[in-house]
């Protein structure tokens, strides 16, 4: 992540060029609300003007990640004072239509997915689980995650991964919550694990899918979901497009993973939740939805798959 980037207080897309430079570049003509499902929006410099761009580009939905290994309770604390001076972003962005309120954009809904990644896992203790319990009861909480397997860092030792995702998944069975996965070079082990301690009901999610279609059959007949995000718009990554060409509709989500993973063409910057509307856009077009109609067709139907998932009232277990 950049933290020398400098902050506009506007809502315009630009590219980093050489010397400092910045090129302005078109936002997507998108003609449905998009939903970004996979947020650290506490890594952010400003988490509530990036919240205020993303409503100021029909993002409407924003699930933030969080882990209380390494984030503590940033999310949780400081999410209303984001909303809150999102809105206020809104208005000053907006200029003199901020005379007529009702004619603002409106701040994403937040949900948050609360869960140790795999990084932590040699962190995770009864009282970290006993937190992380504790925080799954808040009723903005909507999956755990993001969970799994990293064989690719190996942060944690890889029998410790899999015994903490083993716990979570039970967890988030117990909770009646989705679980959303982080599976880097270990899909074999996860998938494995997944089958003998039984795919969630509330659902499961594939985050952050960069894969080709072969590995992807599998999860979709387990009935995952699978979200797009960056990845799916770089230059050299045709086996992701042709991947989410096969994801079926109702199974097919976008993304973001800010800060990270930024998309075409603002690769090189830091990415925000705004920036999903890029992704929609080539998932438009890998999927042969290139009319005005079926383009809001298509974006409709993901927007809906993101509420349908995380965006759920509480849970029995929650409301207890």
């Amino acid at each position: 992540m950049n933290h020398d980037e400098p902050l506009f207080e506007d809502a315009l897309f630009r590219q980093k060029r050489k010397k400092g430079q910045w090129r302005e570049v078109p936002a997507p003509a998108l003609a449905a609300p998009v939903a970004d499902t996979h947020a650290h929006l506490h890594m952010l410099a400003d988490p509530a003007l990036a919240l205020a761009r993303a409503g100021l580009h029909n993002l409407r939905f924003v699930e933030a990640i969080t882990d209380p290994a390494e984030d503590g309770a940033v999310v949780f604390d400081e999410l209303p004072r984001w909303l809150a001076d999102a809105v206020g972003y809104v208005r000053r962005i907006s200029g003199e239509a901020a005379d007529e309120p009702q004619l603002l954009p409106e701040v994403p809904c937040v949900r948050i997915a609360v869960g140790v990644h795999p990084h932590n896992a040699k962190d995770y203790t009864p009282a970290l689980e006993a937190e992380l319990t504790r925080r799954l009861h808040d009723r903005r909480v909507s999956a755990v995650g993001e969970i799994g397997l990293d064989y690719h860092y190996d942060f944690s030792p890889r029998e410790v991964q899999r015994e903490v995702f083993c716990a979570q998944i039970r967890l988030a069975k117990e909770a009646g919550l989705p679980v959303v996965l982080h599976m880097r070079e270990a899909h074999d082990d996860g998938f494995a694990i997944l089958r003998e301690e039984g795919f969630p009901e509330a659902g499961t999610l594939l985050h952050c899918y960069n894969l080709d279609a072969a590995e992807l059959a599998r999860w979709v007949e387990a009935g995952c979901y699978i979200a797009f995000g960056g990845p799916v718009t770089f230059k050299k990554a045709d086996e992701v497009r042709e991947a989410a060409a096969t994801v079926p509709e109702d199974r097919l989500l976008t993304e973001t993973d800010s800060p990270y993973m930024t998309p075409e063409p603002l690769r090189g910057i830091n990415c925000e939740p705004a920036h999903t509307v890029f992704t929609a856009e080539k998932l438009c077009e890998v999927r042969g939805a290139h009319t005005p109609e079926a383009k809001e067709a298509l974006l409709t139907r993901l927007y809906e798959n993101a509420l349908a998932l995380l965006n759920r009232p509480a849970t029995p277990w929650q409301r207890a």
